[in-house]
């Protein structure tokens, strides 16, 4: 969408003021500033004005075409594209472990594999004519009164290829149909309910640093159940710790990643569409650079660049970059909320979601903050009108959680995480018998087909 030139700026300057101050400009006082601005100017310097005013007006047929044009553009986009997921049926499947499973998270990192699909984009009529777009899942984590539940949302025309990913890996476990849980309470903010919640994001800015994964927790081989170290199992303890009357909703909203799509316009060395691999280059041969220490020759005195000596953190760090990069990727919105009556509204819930993701983090390396939404509320005293303002913003979290948006307008950011199967795996997999919590309920034992060749 077009920009007006330093709106980036004059943004940036307004989040500023209110993260750190409390104080929240509105819009119209800047817009009453600009024109006193525009006025003072034509009063003290008339001719400049008018000689600006005459060239624009000259160059209007231009600016104005382009603006109209680009606004047009992205209007229409919008449209064709909200006509077209409106268009289609979306289902919620629960995920229901066995008693006993001894799977690792590798076995859900070949289920994603499975899902890496994108038709719908392969040509310009599809994109832009028909405005179809390349299928997202949620995978949800959900604590419905202390009850933790597994769900994957997906279009409809999507369960056989899910179901078979699943089975494929897990044949024990069940995927059935279920209720919308989204829909069974009115989660209404300020008619009976309260509601906190928050995206998240990379704490860096480089998508091809990961965050700490089942690799590093060594569950990429077989383990005895008491010696696993599954990070997941703080956040379903987290989750099973909610009492009666108190829902937490987690989500990771994912579709795949296509190359160069997240970077705009950028181009590589080679002219083509930049990517995170791309990115990963540039980080490698940086620490590379700083291994490598300038000497000066004694016998002639000339500078010389030193072997490379890199420490144990950056073999590792180049290492896990390039193992990264390397898989297939997703692009990963996260989303967790947190609905109560306002009585029994418990803050301290607010600081463990904050800090949900810890597990998963590393100085090092990569890791998940909070952001947006009500995390954007610092609620300073002399902040009025807060309470509404909350209450609305509060309303359009839920709403966008309820239609798994993250990608496409009216919810669309900017901001997500690229991610690859590895690292989303290990945010999300189905628990094996380590992950004990009594909250998560197990199907008693296996179910499968009968056999083939069974006499009739």
């Amino acid at each position: 969408m077009f920009k007006l030139p330093l709106f980036e700026t004059l943004e940036g300057f307004m989040k500023d003021a209110r993260d750190r101050s409390g104080l929240r400009p509105p819009g119209w006082p800047i817009f009453l500033l600009g024109v006193l601005i525009f006025f003072n100017g034509y009063l003290f310097f008339k001719a400049q004005v008018e000689q600006a005013l005459s060239f624009m007006l000259f160059l209007a047929p231009v600016w104005l075409a382009a603006l109209v044009l680009s606004t047009a553009w992205g209007l229409w986009m919008i449209m064709i594209r909200s006509y077209y997921i409106a268009a289609q049926n979306y289902i919620l499947l629960e995920i229901r472990p066995p008693r006993s499973l001894m799977k690792t998270p590798l076995a859900m990192e070949a289920v994603l594999a499975g899902l890496h699909h994108y038709p719908g984009e392969s040509d310009w009529h599809r994109l832009y004519v028909r405005g179809r777009v390349r299928p997202w899942w949620s995978l949800e984590i959900v604590s419905l009164e202390g009850q933790v539940h597994f769900y994957i949302w997906t279009r409809a025309n999507f369960r056989k290829v899910v179901e078979a990913a699943f089975y494929s890996q897990y044949p024990g476990v069940q995927i059935v149909e279920a209720q919308d849980y989204t829909r069974t309470i009115a989660a209404d903010p300020g008619n009976g309910w309260m509601a906190w919640g928050c995206d998240y994001k990379h704490t860096r800015i480089e998508d091809a640093y990961p965050i700490k994964t089942y690799i590093d927790y060594g569950l990429d081989k077989p383990q005895k159940e008491p010696e696993q170290t599954d990070p997941m199992a703080n956040l379903v303890e987290f989750a099973a710790s909610v009492g009666k009357g108190e829902y937490l909703w987690i989500q990771y909203i994912f579709r795949v990643h296509l190359w160069g799509e997240k970077y705009g316009s950028k181009k590589n060395k080679e002219g083509k569409p930049y990517t995170w691999r791309d990115q990963a280059k540039e980080i490698i041969m940086k620490i590379r650079s700083e291994t490598r220490e300038d000497y000066t020759d004694p016998t002639t005195g000339e500078k010389r660049p030193g072997f490379p000596n890199p420490t144990k953190h950056q073999t590792e760090t180049m290492a896990a970059i390039e193992r990264n990069v390397s898989k297939l990727a997703f692009d990963v919105g996260a989303r967790a909320l947190y609905i109560n009556r306002p009585e029994k509204f418990d803050p301290i819930t607010i600081t463990a979601m904050i800090g949900l993701f810890k597990a998963f983090s590393s100085e090092g390396w990569n890791g998940i903050k909070a952001t947006r939404w009500l995390l954007e509320y610092a609620d300073f005293p002399w902040e009025f009108g807060n309470v509404r303002r909350k209450e609305r913003r509060a309303k359009h979290l839920v709403e966008a959680y309820r239609r798994r948006q993250y990608f496409h307008e009216p919810f669309a950011f900017s901001d997500y995480m690229v991610m690859s199967t590895e690292e989303l795996a290990t945010l999300f997999h189905v628990p094996s018998g380590a992950v004990g919590s009594p909250a998560l309920p197990r199907i008693q034992s296996a179910t499968g087909e009968a056999p083939v060749n069974l006499p009739t």
